[in-house]
C-alpha cells in the first residue's frame, strides 16, 4: 500500500534561530508587525511503500532519527496519510 508522509523539522524551542530572528527582523521593514517567534524549518514529502500506516510512520521515524533530523537542535513531526 502506498503512503505519504509528510515531515516539519523545525529547531528546538529555547534554541536561537538566526534564520527565524532575520525574517522577524525584516517584516516590519514590509509592513507586517503583528507576527512573533519567527521559526524556519524544513518541510519534507516522501511516497512509501508500507503494509500499514504505523509501517510508514515507523519508516519515516528512522529516517529523520538517522538521516534528516540534528537531534540535538531539532524536532520533528510526522503525518501519514494514504494515497
Amino acid at each position: 500500500m502506498k503512503f505519504v508522509a509528510e515531515i516539519e523539522i523545525l529547531p528546538l524551542k529555547g534554541l536561537l534561530d538566526p534564520q527565524g530572528k532575520a525574517v522577524a527582523n525584516g517584516l516590519p521593514k514590509i509592513g507586517i508587525t503583528s507576527a512573533s517567534n519567527v521559526r524556519i524549518g524544513k518541510f519534507i514529502t516522501m511516497d512509501l511503500d508500507a503494509n500499514s500506516a504505523d509501517e510508514a510512520h515507523k519508516m519515516a521515524e528512522t529516517a529523520c532519527k538517522k538521516l534528516l533530523a540534528n537531534l540535538i537542535m531539532e524536532g520533528f513531526n510526522i503525518r501519514i496519510s494514504a494515497q
